[in-house]
C-alpha cells in the first residue's frame, strides 16, 4: 500500500513528505543528509526547544508582531510537545551539520503544523502559522539551540545531583557501620599503617560530597543565555519588547533563574561553559572509578585475594566456572567513567573548533554531554542500590592482616629510630614472625610498653570525620 504524501517546497526545491507528518521538508532533508548515529534528539532537549518557542511566542505577542490567535495556537502546540507529545515527529539525528539548524527547523515545522491544525489548517499548508515567519520569529538557530542546550543540561543535572546525594548517604552509613573494624592501610599496594574500614568509606564519602558540590557550583554557568541575540549576538530582527521580555518569560516557564548573557556576541560564539560542565563530570567519573577499583581490590578473592569486604552477589560471573561471582557493578561504573572521559575529549575539541561569530559544533557537544549526564546518573544509581548498601566486612580477614603486617613497625620509630625499626620489619618478614615477637625477644622497649606502642588502634590519630559546615 502506497504511503499518502504531500508536496512541500523550500529554496532548494520540492520533496514528498508523508501526509500525516507534522515535520516538513527541511526536517526530511536533514534526515537524508545526516544518517549518523541513529539516535534522535534527547527528549529533554525537544521539550526545552518547545519551551523556548512558547516563550518566544509570548514575547512576540507582547511586542505586537504576532497575533493573539497565532500565539495561543503556538502556545498550545508547545505545551503538547513539552509534555511529551509528538516526540516521534522529531526525526533528525542528534549529530548534524549546520550548528543545529535541522533541530531548530524540526521543532519549527512540528509546532507550526500542529498550531496550524488547531486553527483549522491542514498539515503542510502553513495557512495560518508558518515555521519561519511565526514559530521562529525574532529567533535564530544560533540563540535557540544553545539556550535549549543549557536548559537540558540543567534538567539532566537534577537526577545526577540526587543520585550523588544518595551515594553520599550510603557511604556515610557504611562509615558508621565499619567504624570499629581495624584494617591495614596500603600505599602503592603495599602495607602501610593501620586504619579503620570506616575511615576508608569516610574518604569515599568526602570525595563524593566534593563532586556534588562542584556540580552544584557549575550550574550557575548555565543560567546566562544568549536568547535574543539571534544570528551572531547583534539582536537583528528583534523588537525591543521581545529583547527585554523573552528571557524573563522563559525563566518563568522553566523555573530557572535565567539571565541575559553579559555579552551576546561572546555567548553566541563561545561554548566553553559546556566544556566546564563536562570537566566536572569527568573528574566525578575519575573519582568514582578510583573508588570502584578499590572496592574490586578489597573484595578480591574470595580465597586468594584480599577479601576484606564482600560485595553483594548480583549475578553469575562465568559461563564456565561454577560459583564464580564478579564485581560487575564496580566494573560497569568504571566503563561509564571511560565513556565520560572520552566524551569530555570530544566536547573539548568541539568547543575549541568554533570560528569567528559561531561554533557550528554544538550538536556533538550536546550529544556527548547529555550522554555523560545520563549514563553517570545511571551508574551512580546502580552503584548505590546494587553495591554500596549491601557491602559487608570480613572482620576476621581485616584483623589477620593487621596482626601479620610489618607496617605497624612504623610506630616504633619514635622509640628506636627509623633504621632500627626498618631492621625489625625486615627481620619479621624474613623470619616469618610478628614485629611484637621480635621486639620482646630483643628487649628493645620495656615489656610493659609493647602492647601500648604496637596496638593498632593507638596508631590512628585522625578519625577522618567529614566536616559538614558550609555548602551541603
Amino acid at each position: 500500500m502506497e504511503m499518502a504524501i504531500r508536496i512541500e517546497s523550500d529554496s532548494i526545491g520540492t520533496m514528498q513528505v508523508p501526509l500525516s507528518a507534522y515535520y516538513g521538508i527541511q526536517t526530511l532533508r536533514a534526515t537524508r543528509n545526516f544518517p549518523i548515529t541513529g539516535t534522535a534528539l534527547h527528549p529533554a532537549f525537544i521539550a526545552n526547544l518547545a519551551r523556548i518557542k512558547k516563550a518566544a511566542a509570548a514575547a512576540n505577542s507582547e511586542s505586537g508582531v504576532l497575533s493573539a490567535d497565532k500565539a495561543e495556537a503556538i502556545n498550545a502546540a508547545c505545551d503538547e510537545v513539552a509534555g511529551g507529545g509528538l516526540h516521534s515527529e522529531f526525526i533528525v539525528d542528534a549529530i548534524q551539520g549546520g550548528a543545529g539548524t535541522s533541530a531548530n527547523m524540526n521543532i519549527n515545522e512540528v509546532i507550526a503544523n500542529r498550531a496550524d491544525e488547531l486553527l483549522g489548517g491542514i498539515r503542510g499548508t502553513y495557512r495560518f502559522v508558518h515555521p519561519n515567519d511565526d514559530v521562529n520569529k525574532s529567533q535564530s538557530t544560533n540563540d535557540v539551540v544553545p539556550t535549549a542546550g543549557k536548559l537540558t543540561t540543567l534538567d539532566l543535572m537534577k537526577p545526577l545531583e540526587r543520585e550523588l546525594e544518595r551515594l553520599e548517604k550510603a557511604l556515610a552509613a557504611k562509615t558508621e557501620e565499619f567504624s570499629d573494624i581495624l584494617k591495614m592501610g596500603r600505599t602503592q599496594l603495599q602495607d602501610a599503617v593501620p586504619m579503620t574500614l570506616g575511615q576508608s568509606f569516610a574518604a569515599y564519602r568526602s570525595m563524593v560530597r566534593r563532586c556534588r558540590i562542584h556540580l552544584c557550583d557549575i550550574k550557575t554557568e548555565m543560567y546566562p543565555v544568549n536568547l535574543g541575540g539571534t544570528a551572531i549576538g547583534s539582536a537583528i530582527n528583534v523588537p525591543d519588547t521581545y529583547f527585554k521580555r523573552v528571557i524573563p518569560i522563559l525563566a518563568g516557564i522553566t523555573g530557572y533563574p535565567l539571565s541575559q548573557a553579559e555579552n551576546l556576541f561572546d555567548a553566541t560564539q563561545n561554548i566553553d561553559c559546556f566544556a566546564s560542565v563536562s570537566s566536572v563530570l569527568k573528574v566525578c567519573a575519575l573519582d568514582l572509578s578510583k573508588m570502584c577499583n578499590d572496592l574490586r581490590l578489597l573484595s578480591s578473592g574470595p580465597r586468594t585475594g584480599l577479601s576484606e569486604i564482600r560485595l553483594p552477589a548480583m549475578q553469575n560471573g562465568s559461563s564456565i566456572m561454577p560459583g564464580k561471582v564478579n564485581p560487575v557493578i564496580p566494573e560497569v561504573v568504571s566503563q561509564v567513567a571511560f565513556s565520560v572521559i572520552g566524551n569530555d575529549t570530544a566536547i573539548c575539541m568541539a568547543a575549541e573548533a568554533g570560528q569567528m561569530e559561531l561554533n557550528a559544533f554544538e550538536p556533538v557537544v550536546f550529544y556527548k554531554l547529555f550522554e555523560s549526564l545520563t549514563s553517570l546518573t545511571g551508574a551512580i544509581k546502580t552503584l548505590t542500590d546494587n553495591c554500596i548498601t549491601g557491602i559487608t566486612a570480613n572482620r576476621d580477614q581485616c584483623r589477620t592482616f593487621v596482626t601479620r603486617s610489618v607496617g605497624i613497625a612504623t610506630a616504633l620509630c619514635p622509640y628506636l629510630g627509623y633504621r632500627k625499626s626498618a631492621e625489625i620489619a625486615k627481620r619479621a618478614l624474613a623470619e616469618n614472625v610478628s614485629v611484637k615477637e621480635l621486639v620482646l625477644k630483643e628487649h628493645l622497649v620495656k615489656e610493659s610498653q609493647v602492647d601500648n606502642i604496637l596496638n593498632p588502634g593507638n596508631m590512628i590519630k585522625y578519625a577522618g570525620t567529614v566536616k559538614t559546615a558550609g555548602k551541603q
